[in-house]
């Protein structure tokens, strides 16, 4: 899942909460649809770390000059 994107991660995300929500799937299943979640929702938490530190970088060294 590393190399997954933002928007992989957060399109496969919204999949999985669509068939949760729906309330079809088995109880294993929603068990297994569930972790992916969580997964898929850290692989987008670490896209949106990586872009506010990214962010006050720039902020930081535009305010320097």
């Amino acid at each position: 899942m590393a190399d997954m994107s933002y928007e992989e991660a957060r399109a496969e995300l919204v999949e999985i909460v669509k068939t949760l929500e729906a309330g079809t799937a088995t109880l294993e299943e929603s068990l297994r649809l569930w972790e992916r979640g969580e997964e898929l929702a850290n692989v987008c938490q670490q896209w949106l770390d990586g872009a506010r530190e990214r962010l006050a970088q720039a902020q930081t060294a535009q305010n320097q000059d």
